[in-house]
């Protein structure tokens, strides 16, 4: 009894020294396939968003498109911005705080579009998908795809407008820009040149000052192209913000009915100030879309590396469109109440 009882016990240990390495291979292999970086089927997609900042309307309906995406297709978005418009520094720190997150895609308003390109090649060397929205980065470097505003199109309609608006009267033109750097600023100006029939040598041209896309310092740069010219009868915009400021200026001047002020955005507020006659036209775009097809296009990236067809012009056109109550001939647009249907943000 004893002998057989040894050999069985020595039977039985061999048995459980085999098993060994089998379970523990299959331990070892379990554990692999429950750790994963962002995008692999073992770990939530980690999407970020940096806008140009958190304030304005038009970068929160974005960011706000940009997370209900991302819930819906089960990701999870880190949405970020820069401390001003034109703050290249922070929207670089907030690029290198998402790739130490772990982020699979990035999705970018650059505040400036030169600057912000060694970041966004930096990350691309991490096997991060980069994609602009809104605004283009110099020669579309350190992006994978754009999607964005033809922003020259939106130029050329509000000039094509405030040259109908004139009729056969001569412009005497004020022009609130943007900034220096900035791709979507150099695309509207030219393109609104384009439309109005000048160029930046015409004569025409009474004045021109950069506003950052702010509505006091578009007041404050009306007020002071006022002061050098009084007889002003047209006004360029860079976006609403900028326009509104610039209506402040001209009815306090009492130039308000006299003078054609065109803009471009597509913001409720904005619609609304061409409803209320504040604004003579104004060219909508479509933010929301921008921040969807971003969304979607990460998601696919993070599924089998398949990144987007970009067109020849570098980036995907998300459209716009002439918004006015005043319609005039041979220029395709829609009212305000389909503006206000249509539009971004929310009516002040």
């Amino acid at each position: 009894m004893r002998a057989t009882t040894r050999r069985t016990r020595t039977i039985a240990l061999a048995a459980v020294i085999l098993a060994v390495p089998t379970a523990l291979a299959g331990c070892s292999a379990t554990k692999t396939g429950d750790t994963g970086s962002s995008g692999d089927s073992g770990g939530t997609l980690k999407i970020g968003l940096v806008t140009k900042t958190d304030s304005n309307p038009y970068f929160v309906s974005m960011r706000d498109a940009a997370t209900k995406e991302a819930k819906a297709e089960g990701a999870e978005l880190i949405a970020k911005a820069g401390t001003a418009d034109g703050d290249n520094d922070s929207q670089v720190t907030a690029v290198e705080n998402l790739i130490a997150s772990g982020v699979k895609a990035i999705l970018i308003t650059p505040n400036d579009s030169k600057a912000i390109v060694p970041t966004l090649k930096a990350a691309q060397a991490k096997g991060i998908f980069v994609a602009a929205l809104d605004t283009q980065t110099d020669g579309n470097q350190g992006v994978d795809a754009t999607w964005a505003t033809d922003n020259t199109k939106a130029g050329e309609e509000q000039g094509a407008y405030v040259k109908a608006a004139l009729g056969g009267t001569a412009p005497v033109l004020a022009m609130l820009d943007l900034q220096p750097g900035v791709s979507v600023g150099d695309q509207r100006h030219a393109g609104f040149l384009t439309g109005i029939g000048l160029t930046d040598d015409s004569p025409e041209i009474a004045g021109k000052q950069d506003t950052s896309g702010d509505q006091a310092k578009g007041q404050t740069a009306m007020e002071n192209l006022l002061q050098k010219n009084d007889a002003i009868n047209a006004v360029y915009t860079i976006n609403e913000p900028a326009a509104i400021g610039a209506y402040t200026a001209l009815k306090n001047a009492g130039k308000d009915t006299t003078t054609v002020l065109g803009s471009i955005d597509g913001g409720c507020t904005g619609v609304t100030a061409v409803k209320d006659g504040k604004i003579a036209a104004t060219v909508m775009q479509f933010p929301s879309k921008m921040a969807v097809e971003g969304v979607k296009a990460a998601v696919a990236f993070a599924k089998d590396g398949t990144k987007p067809t970009v067109p020849a012009s570098g980036y995907i056109d998300t459209g716009v469109q002439l918004i006015t109550d005043k319609p005039l001939g041979g220029l395709e647009s829609q009212d305000t109440t389909w503006g206000l249907q249509n539009c971004w943000g929310t009516a002040s």
